[in-house]
């Protein structure tokens, strides 16, 4: 999954990344109001993990214009403030849920894989189609019950293409998740495409190009 950290202490900020990254997450991060707001304009994440005192702005200001504009990602608030006023105002705002400062990790990992299922409407952290399945909990992926020992790129590509599976993923979409906001090769992409495609060989899937679109994840025709 690719999720967005909104959050200016550098302590939890990298203790966020580093407990949701080896769970097969891309995070990526940001400390200002000003940051966070351009890249959601431009970009779309699978959660958001919102911190309400940011040094340039309010965090329940960004929820606020986040939905006034109908974008329905779910988004997770991580707080030091006690008042019951503010947590109401989040929820009110289009908050998904609310954790306060300190928490455990463990608690917000669970917490997130909570908001996650619920956003893509699965009962259970696996996405599959056919004989292939990923679990999002442990980020183990496998083909007829065979675990395959993916590099982390193609996790994230695997999972991406699960996530819309049937459907065509926006090119954009996967560069994104792969590559995070750096400059991305002309044919970056490609080359991690190829290798999946070797890897789905005689599994009944296919990836599909849509050239100008982007890519499907199918079932082969019998």
């Amino acid at each position: 999954m690719r999720l967005l950290v909104v959050e200016d202490d550098p302590l939890i900020a990298r203790s966020l990344n580093q407990a949701l990254t080896p769970l097969g997450n891309t995070v990526e991060g940001f400390t200002r109001y000003a940051e966070a707001s351009a890249a959601l304009r431009h970009d779309r994440f699978d959660l958001i993990l919102l911190d309400l005192g940011l040094p340039d702005g309010d965090g329940l200001t960004l929820l606020g214009e986040l939905r006034e504009r109908g974008d329905t990602t779910p988004v997770l608030i991580l707080t030091a403030r006690d008042g019951i006023d503010d947590r109401v105002r989040g929820l009110d705002l289009g908050a998904d849920d609310y954790l306060a400062k300190p928490f455990s990790l463990a608690e917000l990992e669970a917490r997130v894989r909570a908001l996650l299922r619920r956003s893509q409407q699965r009962t259970d952290n696996r996405l599959s189609l056919g004989a292939l399945c990923f679990d999002s909990t442990s980020g183990v992926a496998t083909l007829n019950g065979e675990a395959l020992d993916l590099p982390r790129r193609e996790v994230r590509l695997l999972e991406g293409l699960l996530l819309h599976a049937g459907s065509i993923t926006p090119r954009e979409m996967l560069e994104n998740r792969l590559f995070g906001f750096g400059d991305v090769g002309s044919n970056a992409l490609e080359v991690y495409i190829s290798r999946l495609r070797k890897r789905l060989q005689g599994s009944g899937l296919r990836i599909r190009t849509f050239r100008g679109l982007g890519y499907r994840l199918e079932e082969e025709p019998r």
